[in-house]
């Protein structure tokens, strides 16, 4: 009998190395992902070439529309901080922060979960090498996972309870490169940064490019990433 998966991908380096760890443990891979009124429409035409590349039994891209609440600089006219030091990065919760993101993503896979008997959830969640986000700590994940127990049908009635995998939560940006590339992950195919122009291109300063850039450097494995 198949495992069936339900996996966030934004198309970015966690969430494809995440994808790509679901495969090699033999689920049949449902992919999510969001068009959420982020600024950097690039990242799903990304996610989209990435599922149908490694294999995805079905890619479904949800609309949601967040810029309604806006206070994000991923969804607002908010300059993208760039350049800022680890000290910076450790120190509070940047105003890349989306309000509620990871808590409305998991819901929609949550409910796509239920449809399809899935009894896990894989989110390519990291609390090392990361902004400070909230949404991404293993408390959050495990107080996630106990309400959706308690939610559902499938979680009062069903023979199993869903598992939420966050197979990167304690991993450096090094290990999960280190991991993505030994499973043939094509990182190229990937973009991370918070602010790239328009060709996809990213623009090698803001937080998670910096991330990124170090991940690289620090694995001594060459960065495929198109930086302007």
């Amino acid at each position: 009998m198949s495992k069936i998966a339900v996996v966030l991908l934004s198309g970015g380096l966690d969430s494809t190395t995440t994808l790509a760890i679901a495969r090699n443990e033999r689920y049949d891979c449902y992919v999510m992902s969001f068009r959420y009124g982020q600024r950097n429409k690039v990242e799903l035409q990304c996610a989209e070439n990435i599922a149908k590349l490694m294999g995805a039994k079905q890619h479904n891209i949800i609309d949601i529309d967040l810029r309604t609440f806006g206070a994000s600089a991923l969804t607002d006219d908010i300059d993208v901080p760039k350049g800022r030091s680890d000290v910076e990065m450790e120190d509070g919760i940047p105003i890349t922060y989306v309000p509620a993101r990871n808590t409305i993503f998991l819901s929609y896979a949550l409910a796509w979960a239920e449809v399809l008997a899935a009894d896990t959830i894989f989110i390519g969640v990291n609390a090392i090498d990361y902004s400070g986000y909230p949404d991404c700590r293993p408390e959050y994940i495990s107080a996630y996972q106990e309400m959706a127990n308690l939610a559902t049908q499938a979680g009062v009635e069903g023979p199993t309870k869903l598992t939420i995998r966050t197979p990167l939560i304690d991993k450096t940006k090094t290990e999960i490169i280190r991991i993505g590339t030994a499973l043939g992950v094509d990182y190229s195919l990937t973009l991370s940064c918070y602010d790239p122009d328009v060709d996809g291109q990213a623009c090698g300063e803001c937080d998670s490019c910096v991330l990124r850039k170090k991940g690289f450097e620090n694995a001594g494995i060459s960065d495929p990433t198109r930086y302007r």
